[in-house]
């Protein structure tokens, strides 16, 4: 019981860096305006691929099912519905993830912005420059992490009876999770943390890493707050780098010290 309030404590823990992301407006004003342009960009990108989708998804599932031609009208005609649902769900199922990973790769120069001047107004770190092929690495490694997260997600639909259920909440856990582990690379990468080191900095603040990320992704529900979010969420991500290097310090301060030989 005490172990479920701590996870608890720490989801909203999480969650609260985003709102209090959103009071950075206040004070940089024109650096959380210009940040607010790539989810713009990602999301009429991926509306205009939506649409063209749409308009052409029966002739789609009549292109791959060519071996149907020669099937009754009934049968032929409840496949290809039944394929074309199919597509529209993982197109939408694979929205979650591209217009994240879209924001993500497009915004990178406008949120460094916001970075640098959230890291300078929290003080006691002076950020530096991160280099340009580490940065195109970790784009690499972003796309290539949300095809996976989208194929999960999409097989997960697929299963009778609970799939959609299943999928509803695994899409945002997922989503959450990779957005909040791109959204820390550069607070950690700035101090000089390797991947693998963030992984596990990211591991032992799980519950506080995963309630900051959905809480961004609920945004998305509301039209227009994908927008509007990004730029806080850079703020709220910034802060949960920090916070996640206070906690692993703190425990390496409080593990016991072995005692030297007599």
């Amino acid at each position: 019981m005490r172990r479920m309030r701590r996870i608890v404590r720490e989801l909203l823990a999480g969650a609260a860096l985003v709102p209090r992301g959103f009071g950075f407006w206040r004070r940089r004003p024109g650096a959380m305006a210009l940040g607010m342009l790539p989810a713009v960009i990602a999301g009429t990108l991926i509306a205009v691929v939506l649409i063209a989708l749409g308009l052409n998804v029966e002739a789609l599932a009549q292109a791959v099912t060519p071996f149907a031609d020669g099937w009754a009208e009934r049968d032929r005609s409840v496949l290809r519905t039944l394929l074309a649902l199919v597509i529209v769900a993982g197109a939408i199922i694979g929205t979650v993830y591209t217009f994240t990973t879209l924001t993500l790769l497009i915004g990178d120069p406008f949120y460094e912005r916001i970075w640098r001047a959230a890291e300078k107004e929290l003080g006691g770190f002076t950020p530096t420059p991160v280099r340009f092929w580490r940065s195109f690495g970790d784009g690499l490694v972003l796309v290539l992490r949300a095809m996976g997260y989208a194929l999960i997600t999409w097989l997960v639909g697929l299963i009778p009876g609970v799939g959609s259920v299943a999928s509803a909440v695994l899409g945002p856990v997922l989503a959450g999770h990779l957005i909040a582990r791109e959204l820390t690379t550069r607070p950690f990468e700035a101090r000089g943390i390797t991947a693998a080191e963030r992984a596990r900095l990211l591991r032992g603040s799980r519950a506080r890493e995963l309630g900051f990320g959905i809480a961004t992704q609920l945004f998305f529900l509301v039209p227009g707050g994908a927008i509007a979010v990004m730029p806080a969420a850079v703020v709220g991500a910034t802060s949960l780098a920090r916070s996640v290097l206070e906690r692993a310090a703190a425990e390496v301060e409080a593990a016991p010290r072995p005692t030297p030989p007599a």
